[in-house]
């Protein structure tokens, strides 16, 4: 019966616990994964040409999870808000990204393989939720790519 309760609260869609940080957070979340006060920060330290994809390095302030709180991973054709599952609900286009828990190194795949760039040359990373909606669309952070296409 736990189970199944556990199960239910972790479904339900009430992000609020996930996204608050340490005060907000519940008996079964990781403190490590929660936002910090300041709100889930990931930043590129480093970005190198693995093959045809490129490698990207960051540091990010939570732990991520991508059950829980997680990186998205997007070229700048798209906005912070955009790589959210509730952009529509926000009033703007769905983009392209890809969700992931990779730290501190990710290399670019699928959506965001540098195949799928466009003319773009910045790719950018922010946080979201377990439920892939961006934590805070003013917490992002983009590197110029240029270099190594």
């Amino acid at each position: 019966m736990l189970v199944v309760a556990l199960i239910t609260g972790a479904c339900n869609g009430d992000d609020a616990a996930v996204d608050t940080g340490p005060s907000g957070g519940t008996a079964n979340e990781s403190v490590s994964n929660a936002c910090p006060a300041d709100g889930c920060r990931i930043t590129i330290v480093d970005v190198t040409r693995e093959g045809d994809e490129l490698a990207i390095t960051w540091e990010a302030n939570f732990a991520p999870d991508v059950s829980r709180n997680h990186i998205h991973v997007y070229w700048d054709i798209y906005t912070a808000d955009q790589v959210s599952s509730d952009a529509e609900a926000q009033g703007t286009t769905q983009g392209e990204w890809v969700p992931t828990d990779a730290d501190p190194r990710f290399v670019t795949e699928s959506e965001v393989s540098v195949a799928n760039r466009g003319t773009s040359t910045t790719v950018c990373v922010t946080a979201g939720n377990r439920d892939h909606a961006v934590v805070d669309s003013a917490l992002f952070d983009c590197r110029d790519v240029s270099g190594q296409l």
